[in-house]
């Protein structure tokens, strides 16, 4: 444990001489500025996205995105420098949760996802994280996510192929959405430094500019709009009473185990970019609930829920300016964004054709994701008890399977395929034991701190 302990300080000790600002450091002000915008614009492409597929405020998404970010900073005493964006997890379960009853039903069901972050951040901090590794081992997560992603991907395709006005197939619409995807790929392979890492916004920046010279851009509503301009907040009690049903907690909160797993895997990764074992210093159990408490701020003013953002972490890696205060202004900066009348209308004008392109990308790339934490984490599938997991997670969840229990009481998708695989891990033989799962998914043994 000692041995583990001085090789953590020796390697915060050399990431500390190579950080151009360190966790606690504040920048010049000429460089604050800039230095923050850079994780607005990382972050501005998929977090504005989500609230355009779910049909949700965009405005009302940058500010909770900003106010959700400001909560995680001062949940975790300033020590982890993350951003909170919109979660495309919560992208099929929200369209699921506003058909039963409308965007009233998703703020209910988003803040009940909130509520499973807090229990699992107090069961944490009082018996560690193993309990957690049992039940959402790599073998459940991985095939999850991929279920994610291509659980949206006929929306992603008909948002790329289809007139929106018609609903039928416009060749047209189509060889915009290729375009955006096609910038979008060339940006991501072969452009260096910060436009690296900020391919979907100039993706989506490039599509709306063609589908501008197609004439299939409506710049009215941009015209008309005021430069200052409230979002269309939604406030309990104020805009509507809440009315709680068990179709809408069995749809959304089981969601919330699957971006607990992805947030410890952003943890795991920012703990070697910055060179500190956040896990154990401020603690898992606080950057989850902050995680948690910022989808509860989003689900209180209108907004969808939030996650830790890979695409900031890469800010990170790229710039060598771990600064929380940078973190702190680019959470500041979304939320004016927010109040802007015009930068709202500018993003409810881009066509759906042009989201259409980069969702390919995206939601193949989550897709890719969950195969990713598979390979990492070597998930043998010879062995039959990983093949039928995987197997059930993935054919329930893309399916579409349901299981109806009355008219308004329903458990579907990614929810029951997330609860299924929970169940088949737990109770079909030759389960991994604790060191053998601590280590492969983190490199640690039993007795490591940050077991």
């Amino acid at each position: 444990m000692q041995k583990n302990t001085n090789k953590q300080q020796e390697t915060q000790n050399k990431n500390n001489q190579t950080a151009v600002l360190d966790v606690r450091d504040v920048p010049k002000i000429h460089q604050w500025l800039t230095l923050s915008l850079q994780h607005l614009f990382a972050m501005f492409g998929a977090t504005v996205l989500v609230p355009f597929l779910v049909k949700l405020d965009p405005g009302v998404a940058l500010v909770s995105s900003g106010l959700a970010t400001l909560a995680y900073l001062l949940v975790t005493k300033g020590q982890i420098p993350a951003y909170l964006g919109s979660s495309f997890a919560f992208i099929s379960p929200i369209i699921a949760v506003k058909a039963l009853g409308g965007p009233e039903a998703a703020m209910i069901g988003s803040f009940l996802a909130g509520l499973v972050y807090g229990a699992v951040a107090l069961i944490i901090k009082t018996s560690g994280l193993k309990w957690l590794m049992k039940i959402m081992p790599p073998v459940v997560v991985g095939p999850v996510i991929i279920v994610i992603g291509l659980g949206l991907a006929n929306t992603a395709v008909g948002m790329a192929m289809n007139d929106p006005a018609t609903k039928a197939y416009s060749l047209s619409h189509f060889t915009v959405a290729l375009f955006t995807l096609a910038v979008t790929i060339v940006c991501s392979m072969y452009f260096k430094g910060i436009l690296g890492i900020i391919p979907i916004l100039i993706g989506i920046i490039s599509g709306y500019l063609f589908a501008l010279s197609r004439g299939m851009v409506d710049l009215s509503g941009v015209k008309a709009a005021s430069w200052f301009d409230t979002p269309d907040f939604m406030f309990p009690f104020v805009s509507y009473t809440p009315h709680f049903t068990w179709s809408i907690a069995l749809i959304m909160m089981p969601v919330a185990t699957v971006t607990i797993a992805e947030h410890i895997g952003h943890q795991l990764v920012l703990s070697k970019v910055v060179g500190r074992n956040f896990l154990e210093k401020p603690g898992l159990h606080r950057s989850i609930l902050g995680d948690g408490i910022g989808v509860m701020i989003g689900s209180l003013i209108g907004g969808p829920p939030v996650t830790t953002y890979g695409e900031n972490i890469g800010v990170l890696a790229i710039t060598r300016v771990f600064s929380v205060f940078v973190i702190g202004g680019a959470a500041v900066a979304a939320i004016c964004f927010g109040f802007s009348g015009k930068v709202t209308a500018l993003i409810s004008s881009v066509p759906s054709p042009v989201m259409g392109g980069v969702s390919i990308l995206l939601f193949g790339i989550i897709a890719s994701s969950g195969l990713r934490m598979l390979i990492d984490n070597q998930i043998d599938f010879g062995n039959k008890r990983n093949l039928i997991i995987a197997s059930v997670i993935l054919v329930t969840g893309i399916g579409g399977a349901v299981l109806q229990f009355s008219e308004t009481l329903q458990l579907a998708g990614m929810a029951l395929a997330t609860l299924i695989g929970v169940f088949l891990n737990l109770v079909l033989p030759g389960r991994e034991n604790d060191s053998e799962l601590l280590n492969k998914m983190f490199g640690v043994s039993d007795n490591d701190p940050a077991a």
